[in-house]
């Protein structure tokens, strides 16, 4: 039986979801679904830069094992531009380290802390917030999560 998988830390969450080439409508798309984690090896390797070693650490995993996780991440985006399908960013067994929360009225982005409490836009003052890890299933689990000294809660899925 092979051993479960391990859950992989992603910094914060997506700010976008789907993403799909112009001029089509997407109901006509192929999906090609790239994971949470798989979303976050990308951004630390190929958006900032950093080797292996370096991203496996900040994810809390092994080398290897995100060198895999890389090498399946840009299959799935080649797939993405080449062939023109629609690329989703869903599901994997992640936790976040942070939040961002978005302002409906004004547009306006704040990163938090898990554990930072808050009722109104910074900006604005607006209540018509959106908690973007909250999209992706995650919230109270990620507060619970590693460095702050308790239990894992909820594992991947859809948002």
């Amino acid at each position: 039986m092979p051993r479960p998988e391990k859950d992989r830390i992603v910094n914060t969450p997506p700010l976008f979801n789907s993403f799909k080439p112009t001029g089509f409508v997407k109901s006509g798309l192929k999906q090609v679904i790239i994971s949470l984690d798989e979303y976050e090896a990308i951004r630390l390797a190929d958006n900032m830069g950093l080797d292996h070693s370096e991203a496996a650490q900040r994810m809390e995993i092994s080398r290897s094992t995100f060198t895999r996780l890389i090498e399946k991440a840009r299959k799935k985006v080649s797939s993405f531009i080449i062939e023109g399908t629609e690329l989703v960013i869903e599901g994997g067994n992640v936790h976040f380290r942070d939040n961002i929360i978005r302002c409906m009225d004004c547009e306006h982005m704040f990163k938090i802390n898990f554990n930072e409490k808050f009722d109104n836009c910074p900006s604005c003052g607006s209540s018509n917030l959106i908690d973007m890890a909250g999209g992706y299933g995650h919230g109270r689990c990620c507060s619970k999560g590693p460095g702050n000294g308790a239990g894992r809660g909820w594992h991947g899925g859809r948002g």
